[in-house]
């Protein structure tokens, strides 16, 4: 079946599904008919892509390009120009609405829209499909009324809701001018209208959908409206909701917190963007922090309701060292947030914190994902004990496999000179790192095997503590064989070690393990 135009994205995985993408077919108005969307992951043959492109006899293929996937498309778009130049290609997406006269990516399309292209994008096509093609390669225009946007909520089909991570948003844009983030281009912070929002939210419901994932930058800027959704979802929570939400950290009303304190334990996330703990540090990317309110309210939400927390922090910031970084992990540590998510900055192109990179000696990687390699303050070597650090955190901590575990590492760093949990993170990741030659494909079992050796032959565990401590992780989702290396004098069986699982809800099970009460805290040899 012909269809002219084709709106195609290469996904990080199949679990998330193309938000933007959506946007521009639901504004399509009447070349919606005419139109198809595509998706595939990164990891699908770009010959293969560009056979089934090829099948719909397209006149425009537009690509939507993301930090993740720009060089996948690259390779797309160059064999598409080769063996069919006469289609129109365009190219849309943060990655390309910025520095993209010097990309190369941008250098094989005939053109770039720049910017959010709800309107931009029709407009492109009608005027291409009238045999009235634009003059100028790369295309930008204002900011599109957000009260004439057509939602895209409708273009979700069943299997994305069944199986997929559905994206919402009831507003776009941040007040805040983070010089590592896109957002702090944007002029101010538009809403949708939220009747309208509501009520797309409610046919999602009605349609069985139970996840849903916010995007908007600064979800709890507007206490009247985010009162409104927080409101909205509560009166529908015992359908079994899961709510995902980004906050800003240090502004929290009375009037959330009674609104927050509703939900059922595990019903909301909220990812808290700290960045940094150092206030320097903070100055110089123009990150504005309240530590006091972060700290009282990271305490509302561990021990006055049952909100997942996952709070962010960034390695390679300009003037941060090891050190100073170190002394904000353990400050957020002592928050008790679920999961920390320890990111390496990344030059996201059009972000003003080039404007470092002299003064603090910023070096990047030029291919994707851009990541820092170097400062003044960090070296390429410590940069890269804390790639493994943060991979070995999300396999051990942010996972949920091994609370017991961390609880019996967390009492352990006490009685470090320092008492520094970071440090004592740290040595364990240097561990892994000798035994590990990749981080990536580790097993959970070749995890646990790995933690029995630390914890026999460096931190001189008795064996039967050991054991008991990894199995009362290993077995607390449901029973397992018991690996061979644990089971020399082992006396309880798998099921009795077994600890059952929380009622079925729509909580993911990666946010379940962390509400589940740990069966060892504060364990000492």
């Amino acid at each position: 079946m012909q269809k002219e135009i084709l709106l195609v994205t290469l996904n990080s995985t199949y679990q998330h599904a193309a938000f933007g993408l959506r946007y521009l077919y639901a504004n399509l108005n009447e070349l919606q008919c005419r139109s198809q969307i595509l998706e595939w992951t990164i990891h699908a043959s770009p010959r293969n892509i560009v056979e089934k492109i090829l099948s719909y006899e397209p006149r425009i293929v537009g690509f939507g390009v993301y930090i993740w996937n720009t060089d996948e498309i690259a390779e797309v778009v160059s064999i598409l120009k080769k063996v069919a130049p006469k289609i129109t290609v365009v190219l849309g997406g943060p990655e390309v609405s910025y520095e993209s006269e010097v990309q190369n990516i941008c250098k094989a399309a005939d053109y770039v829209i720049k910017g959010e292209a709800d309107f931009l994008f029709y407009e492109f096509c009608s005027k291409v499909l009238a045999d009235q093609k634009p003059s100028d390669k790369f295309i930008s225009g204002p900011l599109p009324d957000i009260s004439k946007i057509n939602m895209p909520y409708s273009l979700y089909n069943d299997e994305d809701i069944a199986n997929r991570v559905v994206y919402v948003e009831a507003s776009r844009g941040c007040p805040y001018k983070c010089e590592y983030c896109l957002s702090s281009l944007d002029k101010a912070v538009r809403n949708f209208n939220s009747n309208q929002f509501l009520q797309e939210m409610d046919g999602l419901i009605s349609r069985g959908l139970r996840q849903f994932k916010f995007v908007d930058r600064t979800f709890n800027l507007s206490i009247e409206i985010s009162s409104k959704i927080l409101k909205f979802f509560l009166e529908r929570v015992h359908f079994g909701l899961f709510l995902h939400f980004e906050m800003v950290p240090d502004r929290l009303p009375s009037e959330l917190k009674e609104l927050i304190k509703s939900f059922p334990e595990g019903s909301l996330q909220f990812e808290v963007g700290i960045q940094t703990w150092n206030p320097e540090v903070a100055r110089n990317v123009s990150r504005r922090n309240d530590f006091v309110k972060v700290r009282e309210n990271f305490e509302f939400l561990s021990s006055e309701c049952g909100v997942h927390t996952h709070a962010d922090l960034i390695v390679g910031l300009p003037g941060e060292t090891l050190q100073s970084f170190a002394k904000g992990f353990d400050e957020l540590i002592s928050c008790n947030p679920h999961e920390i998510q320890v990111g390496i900055l990344k030059r996201l192109k059009g972000t003003p914190i080039v404007r470092h990179d002299q003064s603090f000696e910023m070096v990047y990687q030029e291919h994707p994902p851009f990541q820092i390699l170097k400062t003044k303050d960090v070296s390429y070597l410590e940069m890269q004990q804390m790639n493994r650090f943060s991979r070995f955190w999300d396999l051990i901590a942010n996972s949920g496999n091994f609370p017991n575990f961390i609880s019996w590492l967390k009492a352990q760093s006490r009685e470090r000179e320092d008492h520094s949990f970071f440090w004592e993170f740290f040595d364990l990741s240097v561990f892994l790192a000798g035994r590990f030659k990749e981080t990536h494909g580790i097993s959970l079992q070749s995890i646990l095997e790995a933690l029995w050796i630390y914890l026999i032959e460096v931190k001189n565990c008795q064996k039967d503590f050991a054991r008991d401590l990894l199995l009362s992780d290993y077995m607390r989702d449901k029973p397992r064989n018991v690996p061979s290396f644990l089971k020399e004098g082992m006396e309880l069986t798998a099921y009795q070690l077994h600890q059952r699982a929380l009622s079925t809800r729509a909580i993911p099970q990666r946010q379940k393990r962390h509400i589940k009460n740990t069966l060892t805290k504060n364990t000492s040899v």
